[in-house]
């Protein structure tokens, strides 16, 4: 094994953290060595490229209520920043539903009397439910009542965790939808009084998320970073308290890089299994008992334009496997280099190794065809071709014991004086992209001499899919 040439900063993972790190310290004049075990930029966020056809993985709105990182983008951008006019939909019991929901909607396909049935249980859950939820069914009861919740958030939070909304901790959904309530969506209804709501429209790039990230490499490796893809760290080396180097597996060959700082947005369980010397006992159990949920995504390619209107579909009902379907042609056209077919991602949430994931490709394609000739959608024979994409690390599973474990490991990992972790991976915090990406910049500005509180980002501020 030989050993590189001395790296100053080193960057594990090419996701928004990562990208976003790597370029605050370049433009700084701090050079960072970013190695990706991929092919690919942009980590979950990237774009797919199958037969000229665009598909990220998942759909990754660019909307931010913070003006540093908004600035940035559309620097990055310019015109190729797209403004596109939000459309989604819920599909249950049948029927489908706009979502954010409209009460008339919901009235009429409900009824008057369930409709009261529902108003009555949300008046219900303030008296019998506490103020201070402790876990996601708690909140949601809380903030939509027993009977909406029951009819519209359990059956599709329990799809994508695979575990009970009891056993998931309330966090989740106090960082991902804060401030929305039945309240608050019939407020809403009312246009002239100033509430918060999802957003409407959101900025995106015309060629997907992939064109921002390769961007952001442009510039940074102009500046002196250098990006190795298809390297794979193994094994940190540490001594005294610090960070000493890293090995890893570059296109079959084995590297040896040091490094005066370390920045990982890999999974944390990952990072502390790599620790050479090993942690304590106690550590390495804490890393162990942290969960992550799987996802796969089925792209479709689809003899037929125009399907739905949508960007895309959440699928609450029970009877189907899919949990979302993404039509990319609507987020931007050029997604789709012949306008006579259309793109869609149908997403599945699972766990490693279980009968989802262990199906074969061309038996995933046939059941994504299926459940969208099901759905109503289109035929399964106007599907012309498919191909699978698996993500063994989507997301992280706030479990109701994961705040024990993550402490145990950021104190082990506060003896570290050169060792940064970051992102939503390397911090096990379900962050929206532009919460990551602030996590990279803030971690760089530390190495730089700074002392931020990465764990506050999403803490403190307001959920920056809101606005005002």
């Amino acid at each position: 094994m030989n050993l590189s040439q001395n790296t100053p900063i080193l960057v594990i993972g090419a996701g928004p953290s990562g990208i976003a790190a790597m370029y605050e310290l370049s433009r700084h004049g701090r050079p960072v060595l970013l190695i990706e075990e991929s092919e690919r930029l942009g980590g979950i966020a990237r774009t797919e490229n199958y037969l000229g056809f665009l598909f990220d993985i998942g759909g990754h709105r660019f909307f931010t209520k913070n003006e540093r990182i908004d600035f940035i983008w559309r620097r990055m951008l310019g015109d190729q920043f797209l403004t596109v006019n939000r459309i989604s939909r819920i599909f249950y019991n049948g029927q489908y539903f706009n979502y954010p929901l409209k009460p008339l909607e919901v009235m009429k396909k409900f009824g008057l009397w369930e409709s009261m049935r529902v108003v009555f249980s949300y008046l219900r859950s303030h008296v019998m439910i506490r103020k201070d939820p402790e876990n996601l069914e708690e909140w949601m009861i809380l903030k939509f009542g027993q009977r909406l919740y029951q009819r519209f958030f359990q059956r599709y939070s329990e799809k994508v965790w695979g575990i009970s909304c009891h056993e998931i901790e309330s966090d989740w959904a106090s960082q991902r939808i804060k401030g929305l309530s039945l309240t608050e969506i019939v407020l809403n209804f009312f246009r002239n009084i100033g509430v918060k709501s999802l957003i409407e429209s959101f900025s995106y790039p015309v060629l997907g998320s992939q064109m921002m990230w390769k961007r952001f490499a442009e510039v940074s490796v102009t500046a002196g970073s250098k990006i190795l893809m298809n390297c794979c760290a193994k094994t940190v080396f540490h001594d005294n308290g610090r960070i000493q180097a890293v090995s890893c597996i570059e296109n079959e060959e084995n590297r040896l890089i040091s490094c005066d700082f370390l920045l990982s947005s890999i999974p944390i369980p990952h990072l502390i299994n790599g620790l050479q010397p090993s942690p304590p006992p106690l550590v390495s159990e804490a890393a162990r008992q942290l969960k992550f949920r799987a996802f796969i995504q089925v792209g479709l390619i689809v003899q037929s334009p125009n399907l739905f209107p949508d960007q895309w579909i959440y699928i609450h009902d029970p009877s189907m496997k899919v949990g979302r379907i993404q039509n990319f042609s609507n987020w931007s056209p050029a997604m789709a280099p012949d306008p006579s077919f259309s793109n869609l991602g149908m997403e599945y949430f699972c766990d490693m190794n279980d009968d989802l994931w262990n199906l074969s490709d061309d038996e995933l394609i046939q059941l994504a065809s299926r459940e969208f000739d099901e759905l109503g959608l289109g035929r399964a024979e106007q599907v012309a071709d498919g191909f699978v994409v698996r993500e063994p690390y989507a997301y992280p599973v706030y479990t109701r014991d994961y705040k024990q474990h993550i402490e145990v490991i950021r104190t082990y990992l506060r003896r570290f004086e050169n060792l940064i972790t970051m992102g939503r991976n390397g911090m096990h915090r379900y962050n929206n992209m532009d919460h990551a990406m602030l996590t990279g910049m803030l971690a760089a500005e530390n190495v730089l001499g700074e002392k931020h509180d990465l764990w506050n980002i999403n803490e403190e501020k307001e959920y920056l899919e809101m606005k005002s």
